[in-house]
């Protein structure tokens, strides 16, 4: 081996490990900030444990997704093996194998698997989609989300009460962003607004997100939408999910779910200290 090739190749191995440390001390720190991920499980098909019902009607279309692809794989490679090696062209004949061309019940065939396929895709869609759209008008608890750069403010009507709203601020920890404190096993109907750029408003155990959309009027059921929670307490990380400027990524809230007890208290509390 030439001295210059030696040379150049040492050159290069000293400027990739520069650069394999920076992208492994970056995957650190991006692991390291992402404290908001909430843990995935396989038997889920990686979703995270969702806390509300319409949870489960996004579980089963995920799943029933997942079990249609995988068997259509299955199917492709079987073919795909089959045809290797059943139709491998040997050397003792010259000839083509018999050709499908022109076979009408093949072709038919190949027409209506793929259009079944993508009508039963759609039918499920469409009819989970609806579900998740429906709005009843009778939740007895409402909440006003409102999105705008970088933070949100929440303000919760129990029972036709109002509470004092809850904003926040850009902030690099979800612990530290404003909280919804919701009910468990409640119905709650979501009314999102934004007064400067399209935002999303994203609670990863809904296993759904929405859209906040400026310009679209109050009474328009497109800028509302309606959980049932679960019986499952804890706090719940929330962000915004569209690119929406400079502080995006800190754009962070959460919710917290407690049991009707603790709920009615911290009403009582906001109640009181708007009061004084």
């Amino acid at each position: 081996m030439s001295p210059t090739r030696r040379t150049t190749r040492r050159s290069l191995a000293r400027r990739r490990v520069p650069r394999a440390a920076a992208l492994a001390l970056l995957l650190a720190t991006a692991t390291a900030c992402a404290n908001d991920v909430p843990e995935a499980d396989w038997s889920r098909g990686l979703l995270p444990g969702h806390i509300t019902e319409e949870g489960n009607v996004v579980q089963s279309l995920w799943n029933g997704a997942w079990i249609a692809a995988l068997a259509t794989g299955a199917v492709v490679i079987v073919l795909i093996v089959w045809a290797s090696i059943f139709h491998r062209k040997r050397r003792a004949k010259a000839e083509l194998p018999p050709q499908v061309r022109y076979n009408l019940p093949i072709e038919m065939l190949y027409t209506l698997i793929p259009l079944v396929m993508v009508s039963v895709f759609f039918f499920f869609t469409a009819r989970d989609s609806e579900r998740l759209t429906q709005i009843s008008g009778n939740a007895p608890v409402k909440v006003k989300v409102e999105a705008y750069q970088w933070s949100w403010r929440f303000t919760t009507t129990v029972n036709g009460k109002t509470l004092p709203p809850v904003s926040g601020v850009p902030v690099s920890d979800y612990n530290q962003g404003p909280q919804l404190v919701l009910p468990t096993k409640t119905k709650v109907e979501f009314d999102l607004q934004s007064d400067d750029v399209i935002h999303s408003f994203w609670v990863p155990e809904f296993l759904f997100k929405r859209d906040v959309i400026p310009g679209i009027p109050e009474d328009n059921p497109g800028r509302k939408f309606e959980i049932t929670t679960l019986d499952r307490t804890g706090v719940f990380a929330g962000r915004c999910a569209e690119l929406c400027g400079v502080d995006h990524s800190r754009m962070l809230f959460s919710v917290k779910l407690v049991p009707q007890a603790e709920f009615d208290q911290y009403i009582a509390t906001q109640q009181a200290g708007s009061a004084q």
